[in-house]
């Protein structure tokens, strides 16, 4: 009844362009960066003059909705892979890619060429449509990773365990994402920075704490971008910000708008300025960054570009 119940939503809800064909690219590079833990509130009560800046030129919106549950591992995946937990399978934290509960409709492509038995994400789409991408990966969450088909990444860095223990795992990502462009400018590439959602956790949501987190924060996202200005290439690349959930409390997983509404920030030359009026799903992200790069979007995604921000 699951397995049909998710096949009844891709029929009704799936946009025209789940089947869009490949068009030409809006941009050449794309840097997702994904804060986790990171709310609205966080951003309106922390001192964040980067992200304050950035709103003035970009397409935005503060009310883009999370799936359920509110967790880490079920609203990444569902970010960079199109659709929402139902289908894809990741409903927890727990999932892993070898432990299957439920049958998937399709499966994604590894850096081999075969099945990945997995949901295809933009990693794997990309890298099957275009053999020789340059995508990279820097994940201060240690089992980004595992939500991604096996061998797609020309580039991955986790924290490590020191960088861990002592806090500095959003620092390291940053400085090696940075170190990364300035000489590879990658197709795509991913930078999580997990100190904020320590700061929940520790602290909790609406603290100094946390609101200083989101500082720092904000902080890493400058270095990011001052690197993109920096190589000449702000032009042709395109940097989205987002995050996979709020909180309350200490904690987060249920469906309060705290928990769920996310930021959804999307910065390029080309791209329109200005708070998004429609109804965003974090799921739409994957689609979006398809079709910033000029790729076609595999038939299972649910997710739809958010054409508004685009031009047309």
């Amino acid at each position: 009844m699951r397995y049909i119940a998710a096949l009844l939503t891709v029929i009704l809800f799936q946009g025209p362009f789940a089947h869009a064909q490949m068009g030409l690219p809006i941009a050449d590079h794309v840097i997702v960066i994904g804060v986790d833990g990171m709310s609205p509130a966080g951003i309106e009560g922390a001192h964040t003059p980067v992200i304050d800046s950035l709103l003035k030129y970009s397409a935005y919106s503060f009310v883009c909705q999370a799936v359920l549950p509110t967790s880490s591992s079920p609203n990444w995946a569902s970010i960079i892979m199109g659709a929402p937990p139902e289908l894809h399978g990741v409903t927890s934290n727990s999932w892993q890619p070898d432990a299957q509960n439920s049958p998937l409709m399709c499966t994604g492509t590894d850096g081999t060429g075969n099945s990945s038995n997995t949901w295809p994400t933009i990693f794997g789409t990309l890298r099957s449509q275009r053999p020789d991408a340059d995508i990279a990966g820097f994940f201060d969450w240690r089992d980004f990773g595992r939500l991604i088909e096996k061998g797609v990444l020309t580039k991955q860095r986790r924290a490590n365990l020191m960088e861990k223990a002592f806090g500095t795992g959003h620092s390291s990502m940053t400085r090696g994402a940075v170190r990364y462009f300035k000489k590879n400018t990658p197709d795509l590439m991913f930078v999580h920075l997990d100190i904020v959602d320590h700061a929940g956790h520790k602290y909790g949501h609406g603290t100094p704490q946390y609101f200083d987190a989101v500082a720092e924060a904000d902080k890493q996202i400058g270095k990011l971008l001052a690197a993109v200005k920096a190589s000449g290439k702000a032009d042709r690349t395109v940097i989205l910000i987002t995050a996979d959930h709020g909180g309350i409390g200490t904690g987060h997983g249920g469906g309060s708008p705290a928990e769920r509404q996310v930021p959804w920030i999307l910065n390029g030359r080309k791209v329109v300025h200005g708070p998004l009026s429609i109804t965003l799903q974090t799921f739409d992200t994957a689609a979006t960054l398809s079709y910033i790069l000029g790729l076609r979007a595999p038939s299972c995604w649910t997710g739809k570009p958010v054409l508004q921000a685009l031009p047309q």
